[in-house]
């Protein structure tokens, strides 16, 4: 199946998931995963009317990159290792891996303005997953406060890949009751509007249960 047709299904799901959950289809963004796909594949995406690109490995990201410049909205999805920070950071117009304070050091000491990042947060504990414990959220956001070219607009999750979907609903449902929990503190370096959760096998869900940003990338542009 071509991108096209893919984000066809997407978005008529997407519109039937926010009647369910009582959302306005407008809040929602399509990320397009492009971590498995080639550049073509990428172009196909953007070719059909999808703006954010997201690619979990530093590599891959500047090989795109090279190619396709600020063409896409470019998020990062994986894990960012420290000492590859300065070859992404001002490049990227989103990160959503921020889990440790190091991390947050290197992007004050290399960007050249304020990053839009989501916290991970590692909701379901499986050890197989990166993010923060739910426990440590309040004390990393106010460690976060002596870095101010990080700013903190959301949340980010992955559910447990499994076909229970109750699981999954509460996994992303604890992600919202979090970002509520931050809004509440009206802090500046962190709004928290966004909440980046829901990939192929789940946005449905996500969507239902507050997500603004998903993450799709088999059932959109498929795998090489």
């Amino acid at each position: 199946m071509s991108v096209q047709h893919n984000l066809q299904i997407i978005k008529e799901k997407i519109a039937n998931s926010c009647i369910r959950g009582n959302r306005k289809i407008d809040d929602i963004t399509i990320i397009a995963v492009t971590k498995y796909s080639s550049i073509e594949k990428a172009c196909e995406a953007l070719d059909a009317g999808v703006t954010n690109l997201g690619e979990n490995r530093d590599q891959e990201f500047l090989h795109k990159y090279e190619v396709l410049k600020d063409k896409p909205i470019w998020h990062f999805i994986g894990t960012l290792q420290t000492r590859k920070v300065k070859n992404v950071i001002d490049k990227i117009d989103y990160l959503h891996s921020l889990d440790r304070i190091s991390l947050a050091e290197e992007i004050n000491k290399r960007a050249a303005s304020v990053v839009n990042c989501f916290i991970q947060v590692n909701v379901s504990g499986e050890e197989s997953k990166h993010g923060i414990d739910p426990s440590e959220l309040m004390s990393f956001l106010d460690q976060l406060k002596l870095y101010p070219k990080v700013k903190i607009i959301g949340l980010m999750t992955m559910a447990p890949n499994t076909d229970d979907h109750v699981l999954i609903r509460n996994c992303f449902r604890k992600l919202k009751q979090l970002q509520l929990r931050v809004q509440e503190l009206n802090l500046d370096y962190a709004p928290c509007t966004e909440l980046s959760m829901g990939m192929s096998n789940d946005y449905e869900i996500a969507i239902e249960e507050g997500a603004t940003m998903i993450r799709i990338g088999t059932a959109l542009v498929g795998e090489n």
